[in-house]
């Protein structure tokens, strides 16, 4: 008899469909699986066989072919094993093939029969629903995190015998469940408040969260470029809906979704360290997977000591940043990421730490060329906002004054952004970093005396099409904090004074 159970595979972030199909027929007994499988696929085999027997069903003493199509995309992944023995099952007749028309399968199970929980379901119903597929067993542990998709009816089982019944037209009774959400406590994110001084920095970090602008601070070691950068999380604005079923899929791709927690609340905040390899920041290997850029998507990529990351490694960044996405080309295939990500980064200005001031830094001019030349001009020209953190004076460091908290910094930006929203109704963006040039002209407009102030600024700090766009758009966001419509001068002088520190470091 034959039969065939539909299932699906992850490939970077999309699903690809793929049908089981199982023949049990007379012939020498033997147990076979083709079409294109990797070794934990073909292990199926074993699992299956053990787990049928261990559940009560009797394997006949017949040929058992199973075909995954299409034959020529490799198989990856344990959640194969359920749609196998269901398929097999259909094919002896121990289950209603009626009742698999338009289901999906998934899951993997052990030698005991259990069905155990499976990562990237998310994505996987995503694309089911869009296919109008009707109904999808899976295993109970995913349950909660499948329930997030809407409009496609769920079936969860704890084990083989369990399914089995259900398939035979025993009526599905769904037994509880419970969803927790764990985002981060807001008291485990450091607070602005806790520090004194560094106005004009806590001033950057606002403006380029309000327009989710890339953010790059320089300064000597000690100066609190790392402590600035970890206090973002806590200014940065709750994610919509969208946005958190967009980061939820990822993180359950990857496996890395808390016990328990079945979508994530919080934006990203990843931080690797600076000997991280380029598949490690872009996302690959033998079984690609998203890296650190697709990790940190809605969310901040914080990169410390910039220059000590490979030149090759940071690289990478330029297409992402422009494409909000990464696309890797593998022998397997095309994966495609996203990667919608704010960059944030700290660097020393020399080996050092002290350039420019002469009495402390003893670095010589070609090495601090070569300390500088690692970040290139192409990836700098991709930062909308450079701030210097200087070093704090005694009286700043010891001072006893109120600081404003992470809150109320909160509150202005998301009222920022909320303006930005009703901005971009009709557009695909929801922020100013991401204004299309073609649109520069309708929403940063400038009276003719901001005009030839910007041709001085132009030509004076030899700026590129790019690094001029970015200062218009800082000045929009700056704007929008202030709650102006029109972009005034005071707007543009602050935001050209961000671009400032990329001719005063790169000459």
């Amino acid at each position: 008899m034959y039969s065939m159970v539909m299932t699906a595979i992850v490939r970077g972030i999309e699903c690809v469909c793929i049908q089981v199909e199982a023949d049990v027929s007379d012939g020498m007994p033997m147990f076979e699986m083709v079409g294109f499988l990797s070794s934990e696929v073909r292990e199926a085999r074993e699992r299956v066989r053990t787990a049928l027997h261990n559940c009560g069903f009797k394997i006949p003493a017949k040929r058992i072919t199973v075909n995954l199509s299409p034959a020529d995309l490799r198989k990856s992944g344990s959640g194969f094993d359920l749609p196998v023995a269901v398929a097999i099952l259909a094919a002896l007749g121990e289950v209603e093939e009626k009742i698999l028309e338009n289901t999906l399968v998934l899951g993997e199970i052990s030698l005991s029969g259990q069905i155990k929980p499976i990562h990237g379901i998310l994505p996987v119903l995503a694309k089911a629903r869009e296919m109008g597929v009707k109904r999808c067993l899976i295993p109970f542990l995913n349950q909660a995190e499948a329930k997030l998709i809407p409009g496609i009816e769920i079936w969860a089982a704890d084990n083989l015998r369990e399914l089995a019944a259900y398939l035979k037209g025993e009526v599905y009774v769904e037994k509880p469940y419970s969803v927790e959400v764990h985002g981060m406590p807001q008291e485990a994110i450091p607070d602005f408040s806790e520090i004194n001084g560094q106005e004009t920095v806590k001033r950057a970090c606002e403006v380029a969260v309000a327009g989710m602008h890339n953010f790059l601070m320089i300064g000597p070691p000690g100066s609190g470029k790392t402590m600035m950068a970890k206090r973002i999380p806590g200014i940065l604005p709750p994610m919509n809906e969208k946005e958190k079923l967009e980061v939820s899929e990822i993180y359950s791709i990857c496996g890395m979704l808390q016990q328990n927690e079945f979508v994530t609340d919080r934006r990203p905040f990843r931080m690797p360290h600076h000997t991280i390899s380029p598949n490690g920041l872009s996302g690959g290997g033998t079984i690609p997977k998203p890296g650190e850029i697709s990790l940190a998507h809605k969310g901040v990529l914080f990169l410390d000591e910039l220059p000590e990351y490979k030149k090759s490694t940071l690289e990478i960044l330029r297409q992402p940043m422009e494409d909000k996405q990464i696309t890797l080309v593998r022998q397997s295939g095309i994966y495609r990421y996203p990667a919608d990500f704010m960059l944030v980064a700290a660097m020393n200005p020399c080996k050092c730490g002290y350039y420019p001031d002469r009495d402390r830094c003893r670095c010589q001019d070609a090495e601090i060329a070569r300390y500088l030349g690692r970040i290139s001009k192409p990836l700098l020209d991709r930062i909308d906002i450079s701030i210097e953190v200087p070093v704090l004076n005694y009286d700043d460091l010891a001072g006893l004054r109120q600081n404003e908290s992470s809150q109320v910094i909160r509150e202005r930006v998301v009222a920022a952004l909320e303006r930005q929203r009703h901005r971009f109704l009709q557009e695909e963006i929801s922020c100013n970093s991401q204004i299309p040039s073609k649109n520069i002209g309708r929403y940063c407009k400038l009276d003719n005396g901001q005009q030839k102030y910007m041709k001085e600024i132009y030509q004076k700090m030899e700026l590129s099409a790019r690094g001029y766009y970015k200062i218009l758009k800082t000045a929009r966001t700056i704007a929008d904090l202030e709650n102006s419509e029109k972009i005034r001068d005071c707007h543009l002088n602050e935001a050209v004074c961000y671009r400032v520190q990329d001719k005063k470091y790169w000459e």
